[in-house]
């Protein structure tokens, strides 16, 4: 069921690393008198501002920004995390009749958002803390004959080598004694009418995408980047933390203890970044129909402006 937030009126933003986001939604957002809400999984961490390209400083003095850098590293967060904060954000007084511009490259956060994604329980930290040490002691072969054997039906959907499926999968049939399949099966909550969304994707020529990838990084590398990984390697963090997974941090560390030279690191990022790119674009191309303007060329992204 549509709940009253859905009248809000929003622009939404998505589209792979690197290709522009941000300053799109800055310039919409000051052409509408709205406010920017990040809608990528990695920006909400604090301690990773300019690894994961948060706002500058400057930009977040032009509009105002919700959503960046307030989560400790050290924490899980999912996209049921992300949607109830920006529902209780939609509800501010001080927000109303303005509006809303998410822009961020996790595609389950625009579903979220849409009301095409499925409410997930919250699970214990001690009970996710118990399955993913027996992950790291017995391995995902012998987490998925427990998951057969608690939840065959989940089981069967996920490959023997789908460790962090299966982890999630018996963290939740263990919390609430059901399913993550009947959970799924659950219809979400939209918060935006996509009758009131200016839905808009940046789909950018791959070569110049790569180009722009690459120097990104190695300005990440001339700044502040290093230290910030020193920063979040000094909290020792758990490697099964979703902050882990934030391309360059592996590489960083790799270069910092020795595994391999700064050009080797920039290198690997840079191929891993390219990577997670596709997959994005690949993702967007399957789950978000012709309702979403497509932005393929540099210049349309120029002349896109706030309908």
């Amino acid at each position: 069921m549509v709940e009253q937030s859905v009248e809000q009126k929003a622009i939404l933003i998505a589209g792979p690393t690197a290709s522009g986001k941000s300053a799109l939604a800055l310039r919409l957002a000051q052409q509408c008198g709205g406010y920017i809400i990040n809608s990528d999984s990695m920006q909400v961490y604090d301690v990773l501002e300019q690894l994961t390209a948060r706002p500058t400083a400057q930009d977040l003095s032009v509009v105002p920004h919700y959503l960046y850098g307030h989560i400790s590293p050290l924490q899980h967060y999912s996209a049921g995390h992300w949607l109830a904060e920006v529902e209780k954000l939609l509800a501010q007084p001080a927000l109303q009749g303005r509006v809303a511009v998410f822009t961020g490259g996790t595609g389950l956060y625009f579903k979220a958002l849409l009301g095409g994604l499925s409410a997930m329980p919250q699970v214990k930290d001690d009970v996710r803390d118990y399955w993913r040490r027996c992950l790291s002691i017995k391995g995902a072969q012998y987490l998925h004959e427990e998951l057969r054997q608690r939840d065959p039906a989940m089981a069967q959907r996920l490959k023997p080598g789908d460790s962090q499926r299966i982890v999630r999968a018996l963290e939740v049939v263990e919390s609430t004694g059901r399913s993550l399949l009947e959970w799924q099966a659950d219809k979400g909550k939209a918060l935006i009418n996509p009758q009131n969304a200016q839905k808009l994707i940046l789909v950018p020529d791959r070569p110049w995408l790569r180009k722009r990838i690459a120097q990104r990084f190695e300005l990440m590398m001339q700044g502040t980047a290093i230290d910030e990984v020193k920063a979040l390697l000094a909290l020792q963090p758990d490697a099964a933390l979703p902050v882990m997974k934030a391309i360059g941090v592996r590489e960083i560390e790799s270069w910092l203890k020795g595994g391999m030279t700064r050009e080797e690191a920039i290198e690997r990022a840079v191929i891993a970044t390219c990577q997670y790119a596709k997959r994005q674009m690949t993702w967007f191309r399957n789950q978000f129909g012709d309702d979403w303007q497509r932005l393929e060329m540099p210049q349309q992204v120029e002349n896109a402006s706030y309908a």
